[in-house]
């Protein structure tokens, strides 16, 4: 454990060959929010095995990590969970697989701005950017067929290869090596004069007739099909096909457009935007104190909390390690009180020493001791605990960013841009596949602010001058919330200083997409940038939901002051969430604020 980096190509290994060759047994119990559901068809995907519900919504099925489990019944909004390393239990709530509209506001026109088509464009995968503006799918006169980046075949060679077969309709004529082959057409016998081909989207009498598709490249208009362009830098394309969409290019789009937009080229997550500024959405300030969900909390820790004495909480802890003495949380419970509330910090050490067996080989339990340090400053013992994680987890991407963040808490700037750049070569070398949507944009902001900040302790002070580094154009303070376990479900909410919020949703109905991607990748992280222009407090809000079994899951915050400037600071805040189901205050934080997702 002293020399991770030494180890990783030995654990890396060990992982891809021997990844899933257990099998377990996964069980829980499925219902519908009220009541047990019998008769739910539980399959592995791509394998034979399948288990149906029985009577009281229970079930067992054999799987193996990586395997995604499918859950169906008609009339029920079917459900894919992947299946990680810790998972054994998962207790399913189906939902009906119906659309329902929580208001119906009246309004005066549907149309929105260009404005606030520009500021959605990263969450809202039916915008598309074209030369003459913004365009949603779900808004525009006439059908709009996008393909979002996760969607596009990285093996195609070229543009041609990417839409040939992709949309009905479209006919794609050409190859990306020998071109067209259309008698008449630029050619002499069978050979091509020209490389590439040609796309039509809008049917004629004949293919000769039928007029060919133009290019609108991130606003560059293109008659030749960019055969040029590659495809892993494309980051949505559009077919627009009527004359609504159209009109704007003029007899240039007579045959359709074909819409472009680059990852380089699309609005970036530097043009900050205030989500909690939206119309109707006031906080109705119901949520719980933290005091209030301690109200909640089990008896032993009620008791711990109402101690008057270390020599109080130890008789308190005697009484019920009897009872819990195989309960991880209960015995992180006890290692916190005795840490901070006496700062008796030996005897909270032995604790955990003594009582370790549960934590070994499990990494969701490491994390929330690592998190648990990390509050309490403990940076070494929090770094020992992340290279646990990192051995157990070397296929997750975010394993190299808790370790690169860990090494610079104590101090370590050099090997901290080792494990990023270590990172990078996995992703070079397609061990490792790179996610552009969420964890990529994060992981990257987090390697470029070490390198602005302790740039000369990182690489020679001679070569420093030449290493570029990209300027953080956010001035404030950011945010980044991480989570202990895979299957955690929450919402967050952000209310800004006039009492007007905004919510991400992390869970199975509203977001699965975003959770099995996570799941893909092996990341549990999110971040969000507070600037200055709103002075005030703002305070953060939970609304947990559970993790499909009956553990707690563990929140780590960071809070990142006068974030990229050299009075950068941090504080870690870390949450056990137990109670359900109820908005819960988190945490205040008096600053400035648009409130913008990355």
């Amino acid at each position: 454990m002293k020399n991770v980096l030494l180890l990783f190509t030995l654990c890396f290994s060990s992982f891809l060959i021997g990844q899933q060759t257990e099998s377990k047994i996964i069980s829980g119990t499925i219902t519908d929010g009220r009541a047990p559901v019998d008769n739910v068809t539980i399959r592995i995907s791509d394998k034979a095995a399948n288990a149906v519900s029985d009577s009281n919504g229970k079930y067992r099925i054999e799987a193996q990590t990586g395997d995604v489990i499918t859950y169906s019944y008609q009339g029920l909004k079917t459900v894919r969970i992947r299946v990680e390393d810790v998972t054994r239990i998962l207790n399913i709530t189906m939902v009906p697989d119906i659309q329902e509209l929580e208001e119906v506001t009246v309004e005066a026109s549907k149309r929105r701005s260009q404005k606030d088509l520009k500021a959605d464009y990263v969450i809202n995968k039916n915008i598309i950017r074209t030369a003459w503006g913004f365009l949603d799918a779900e808004r525009a006169s006439g059908n709009i067929r996008i393909l979002n980046e996760e969607e596009i075949n990285p093996i195609s060679l070229c543009i041609l290869d990417l839409l040939r077969n992709r949309f009905p309709g479209v006919q794609v004529t050409g190859s990306c090596l020998t071109g067209a082959t259309t008698p008449g057409i630029g050619a002499v016998g069978n050979l091509p004069l020209q490389i590439g081909g040609q796309v039509r989207i809008r049917p004629g009498n004949s293919l000769t007739s039928a007029l060919p598709a133009v290019f609108d490249i991130d606003g560059q208009i293109f008659t030749d099909t960019p055969i040029w362009l590659d495809v892993n830098r494309i980051k949505r394309i559009a077919i627009l096909n009527n004359l609504a969409t159209t009109a704007s290019y003029g007899n240039l789009g007579a045959g359709g457009v074909v819409v472009i937009n680059t990852i380089n080229g699309s609005p970036n997550n530097n043009d900050f935007v205030d989500r909690a500024r939206l119309k109707n959405n006031y906080a109705d300030g119901k949520e719980l104190s933290r005091a209030e969900v301690a109200t909640n909390a089990p008896t032993y820790l009620k008791e711990f909390m109402a101690s008057s004495s270390f020599e109080d909480s130890k008789a308190i802890f005697e009484k019920y390690h009897k009872i819990y003495s195989n309960s991880p949380y209960f015995l992180l419970d006890a290692y916190t009180h005795f840490a901070e509330a006496h700062n008796e910090l030996d005897y909270a050490d032995t604790i955990i020493e003594d009582n370790f067996q549960p934590y070994t080989n499990n990494p969701v339990l490491m994390k929330a001791l690592a998190y648990t340090y990390e509050s309490q400053q403990r940076f070494e013992m929090a770094n020992e605990a992340y290279k646990e994680v990192f051995i157990l987890r070397p296929n997750y991407v975010q394993s190299y960013m808790d370790m690169a963040n860990s090494y610079r808490n104590i101090r370590e700037p050099k090997q901290a841009a080792s494990m990023y750049a270590r990172y990078e070569y996995l992703i070079d070398e397609g061990f490792l596949e790179l996610d552009t949507i969420d964890f990529g944009p994060i992981i990257s902001r987090e390697f470029n602010n070490l390198l602005m900040l302790e740039r000369d302790a990182v690489v020679d002070k001679r070569k420093a001058k030449k290493l570029f580094i990209a300027q953080e154009e956010f001035n404030g303070n950011r945010l980044v919330f991480e989570w202990n376990d895979g299957e955690a479900e929450f919402d967050l909410q952000f209310v800004n200083p006039e009492n007007q919020y905004y919510k991400w949703k992390h869970n199975m109905f509203d977001s699965p997409d975003a959770i099995e991607r996570e799941k893909d990748f092996g990341y549990n992280v999110k971040e969000y940038l507070v600037d200055g222009s709103l002075p005030g407090t703002w305070q953060v809000n939970i609304n947990y939901q559970g993790n499909k079994s009956l553990t707690p899951t563990y929140l780590k915050a960071t809070i990142y002051y006068d974030y990229g400037s050299r009075t950068q600071r941090k504080e870690v805040k870390v949450f056990k969430l137990t109670l359900k189901n109820v908005n819960q205050v988190l945490f205040k934080l008096k600053s400035s604020s648009r409130v913008a997702m990355q």
